[in-house]
Order: structure tokens, then C-alpha cells, then sequence
């Protein structure tokens, strides 16, 4: 039982760590990183992050500077960043590529703002599922002569907690995400 409810936990946990960084991607009028996380680069044939070809830093609250290490690569970011589905043309002087994130319109908060909300319930669908999961396998368990009753009612309770605390977590990041970008 022990072994069903952990494995549930690091399912749950893992659910959470794939909403923080779907969150991370979202760009909130300031310069984030984390938006060229799922931009790659045809680097030699092989997709490449844009993080492993070249130093990204915050110049500014709204700007990000990207450095790559190879200048050639130069070119091939620049057509990467305006391919994907960021939003943002690249500044270039062949040296030093340049992000300038523009202002949000109030529109646009609040349709970052609804999706943001979409996530974070199409993760707690995923918790729901994972808790559904582990409670048919501890009944499973109980048909099988492995778990007593009371066994299986501690269980389902534990699984529950789980559960709920992990939803609390979903929630509270998603109400940061929001009031993050909705502040001006």
C-alpha cells in the first residue's frame, strides 16, 4: 500500500513540475527566460535549445539579450525565435540578439489570465486521475487478500490528503501566475 501512495505522490509531483514550467513559458510583459525554453535551433542537423547555444540574460525589465557563443548560430537563432509561437521579432547586430518584450494590452492579460486557469485545472484533472488510479490498485490489492478493509479505507484517506494538499499547491500557483500577470 505504502509503495502505491508514494508512487501516487511522485506522479503528482511530477504533474506539478510540468505546470511550473508550462508557467515559466508564459510571458508576463517582462523578460523571462524561460519563453525561449521550448525554442529550438537547428544547430548541424540536430534540434538545439537556444540555453545550450548561447548565454540568456535579463538586460532590462522588458529585454532579453541572447549571446551565442558561435556567431554563425547567429543567423539560425534569429529564424528559431521568429518561427516559434512567441510573438517577438528579434533585434540583431550579429553579435548580440535582442528580445524586447512590448507592454501586454489589457486584453491579452486577460486571455494569458484564462489560460493560465485552463492549466491549472487541466492539472488537477491529471491529480483526480492519478488518485483514481491508485485507489483501484489498492482495491485491486484488497480483492487479492493483500490489503485488509480497514487497510483499504487509511488508504483511500491518505491518497485523499495527498490529493488535497497537492490541489492547494495547484491553486496558490495559479493565483500567483494570475496576480503576476495582471500587475502592470
Amino acid at each position: 500500500m505504502k509503495e502505491v501512495i508514494a508512487k501516487a505522490e511522485s506522479k503528482m509531483g511530477k504533474t506539478i513540475a510540468r505546470l511550473d514550467s508550462d508557467y515559466a513559458a508564459i510571458r508576463a510583459g517582462r523578460a523571462n527566460p524561460a519563453v525561449l525554453d521550448r525554442v529550438t535551433v537547428d544547430y548541424y542537423g540536430a534540434p538545439t535549445p537556444i540555453n545550450q547555444l548561447a548565454a540568456v540574460s535579463v538586460a532590462e525589465a522588458r529585454v532579453l539579450n541572447i549571446q551565442p557563443w558561435d556567431s554563425s548560430v547567429c543567423r539560425a537563432i534569429e529564424r528559431a525565435i521568429q518561427t516559434s509561437d512567441i510573438g517577438i521579432n528579434p533585434q540583431s547586430d550579429g553579435r548580440v540578439i535582442r528580445l524586447v518584450f512590448p507592454p501586454l494590452t489589457e486584453e491579452k492579460r486577460k486571455d494569458i489570465v484564462k489560460d493560465v486557469s485552463k492549466m491549472a485545472e487541466e492539472s488537477k484533472v491529471a491529480l483526480r486521475s492519478i488518485r483514481r488510479d491508485a485507489i483501484e490498485k489498492m482495491k485491486t490489492m484488497k480483492k487479492e487478500g493483500l490489503l485488509t478493509e480497514d487497510d483499504l479505507k487509511q488508504g483511500e484517506k491518505k491518497i485523499q490528503e495527498v490529493t488535497d494538499k497537492n490541489v492547494k499547491v495547484i491553486d496558490e500557483r495559479s493565483a500567483a501566475k494570475q496576480k503576476e500577470v495582471l500587475t502592470l
